[in-house]
């Protein structure tokens, strides 16, 4: 018994591992230096760690799923969708085109232009104009239909003066006189090809497919630095996403516009509901619940206009990150009870709470100059043990996510890839219109469907939108994302005097994202305000 208590006494001393574990933190320590002049680890260090690294993880998780998308679509993409059968001339089924408008005067012609030009058996084709327009649009656009009816083709002008339920409503009160056995629809900024339809209409030869999408492609894409961010933003979204969902059986949403819809299928899904801002991407999972499939072309396009202008920029994102926060309260219990695979139901999960990143992203932010003074207390190892894998994740995984966007559809891909820094900073400087987005979502706080104004900007040097209106303001927000750009240029002059080099990369993001946000904003909103007062009395002349 003693023998047995006299080796189990510890030994006097450190142990091996204690002596390795001081002899490396003090090698570490000699290389990189305390970067901190403080050392002092309290609770309040100890506060902000925690709150740092649990967002950090749950934002590392979103982008993990990213990673796996971008795995997936490498993966999956030369498996192609190929109709069940194909139509003979004879047999092609009646569509109606819907195309509905709201204040779309500098648009409408080239839209109708386009739409009376495809490619299909006449006496199978019904041409909607449904427009809810308040202003010149309404003469532009019956006049233009009037036109086109003399020359023989089936085209209405239907105009509402109770804007109900906005675009979802217009589309539902078009249903109700439509001909077609199938419906496509056309946003007003989209110029759709002349072979739209018939790339499309053959895979509704199989009964059970309810929608069929082309992927969008970007009239003004290259006309300046906003125009060039959105469209990798968008292709990442239409590229990645889109086929990844559509091709590994998941459910993907129609984006509104550039597809065609099988009528049987709105109509026994629920038909088209205003609840949601995205009445869109509600329809499509109601759809998909019920048994419809869906089909996504990633190589046929349908030209379309984006916006060229910051304000109208944010308003789009914010009614995209509200609507879809809207339809997953909306949905996703019947989702989750629904017999799904796993599988499906997660992927639902993070495509229908993925803009909670939103908020997320500001916590962080605000954290960044109080981990200047607590986080590099701990030397350069700790940095390389906790923050570059989750950095790696919720970060990085962005950089794949659009590059494979950029990849896929660019040749000359490698300037386009030079943007992907900008693409990420400005994803930060959405955060607070988007957040302000979602968090009203949750909280249940309705809002108007906010359109998304068009000029018709095609050449790159065509400078005449801003002197058209439609202008929008860009409200408090812009001062909130200066202060945050004033707040990390103070975090960037910190982290410069005390040589944390390493963080200024990562910290000019922040500034840059915030900056060009609320700068372009209240630049933007001065126009709008001249502008404004511009067309004011001329608006009031005319109804006079």
């Amino acid at each position: 018994m003693m023998m047995f208590l006299q080796n189990t006494v510890p030994p006097v001393g450190p142990t091996p591992d204690q002596v390795f574990d001081t002899y490396f933190r003090d090698v570490i320590n000699k290389t990189w230096g305390n970067i901190s002049p403080l050392y002092r680890l309290d609770s309040f260090d100890y506060t902000i760690l925690i709150v740092y690294f649990l967002l950090l993880g749950v934002l590392a998780i979103y982008g993990g799923y990213r990673i796996k998308q971008v795995v997936d679509f490498w993966r999956y993409r030369r498996i192609k969708p190929e109709p069940k059968a194909f139509f003979t001339e004879n047999e092609l089924p009646h569509i109606t085109v819907q195309l509905p408008l709201f204040n779309e005067m500098y648009v409408v012609e080239r839209l109708l232009k386009a739409v009376t030009g495809i490619d299909y058996p006449r006496e199978k084709f019904e041409i909607q104009v449904l427009d809810d327009s308040t202003d010149e649009t309404q003469a532009l656009a019956r006049r233009t239909v009037e036109d086109y009816a003399r020359c023989g083709l089936d085209i209405r002008y239907i105009h509402r003066t109770d804007r109900t339920g906005y675009k979802a409503g217009a589309l539902e009160n078009g249903l109700k006189t439509a001909k077609g056995e199938l419906v496509a629809i056309f946003d007003a900024d989209f110029v759709p090809k002349s072979d739209c339809l018939r790339k499309l209409v053959h895979f509704f030869t199989d009964s059970m497919v309810g929608c069929a999408q082309m992927r969008w492609s970007h009239i003004n894409g290259a006309y300046n630095l906003l125009t060039r961010v959105q469209t990798i933003m968008l292709d990442g979204h239409f590229v990645v996403e889109q086929t990844v969902r559509n091709r590994t059986g998941g459910f993907f949403n129609f984006n509104g516009t550039a597809g065609i819809w099988r009528r049987r299928a709105i109509e026994m899904s629920g038909g088209w509901q205003h609840d949601t801002l995205t009445e869109d991407t509600d329809l499509s999972f109601r759809a998909q619940l019920m048994g419809w499939r869906f089909v996504y072309l990633l190589d046929e396009d349908a030209p379309a206009e984006i916006p060229v202008d910051i304000n109208a920029f944010k308003v789009q994102q914010q009614r995209w990150a509200k609507g879809v926060m809207q339809v997953g309260i909306k949905l996703y219990k019947r989702i989750w009870a629904a017999p799904l695979p796993m599988r499906v139901k997660l992927e639902m999960f993070f495509r229908l709470t993925g803009n909670i990143s939103y908020p997320l992203m500001i916590l962080v932010s605000f954290l960044q100059f109080p981990l200047l003074l607590v986080r590099y207390n701990q030397g350069f190892y700790n940095l390389l043990a906790f923050d570059v894998p989750l950095l790696f994740f919720s970060t990085i995984s962005v950089v794949f996510f659009y590059g494979t966007g950029v990849w896929y559809l660019d040749e000359r891909r490698t300037k386009r890839l030079l943007h992907l820094p900008v693409v990420m900073a400005i994803g930060i400087g959405l955060a607070f219109s988007n957040a302000r987005a979602v968090l009203e979502a949750i909280v249940g706080f309705k809002t108007e469907f906010a359109r998304t104004p068009k000029y018709r900007v095609e050449a790159a040097t065509d400078e005449t939108w801003k002197k058209k209106k439609y202008k929008r303001k860009g409200g408090w927000l812009p001062l909130l994302e200066l202060g945050f750009a004033l707040y990390f240029l103070c975090a960037i002059l910190y982290a410069a005097h005390f040589r944390m080099v390493l963080t200024i990369p990562f910290l000019s993001l922040f500034l840059f994202g915030y900056a060009y946000m609320g700068t372009m904003s209240l630049l933007q909103t001065a126009s709008a305000k001249r502008l404004q007062a511009f067309w004011r009395p001329l608006a009031l002349s005319r109804r006079s």
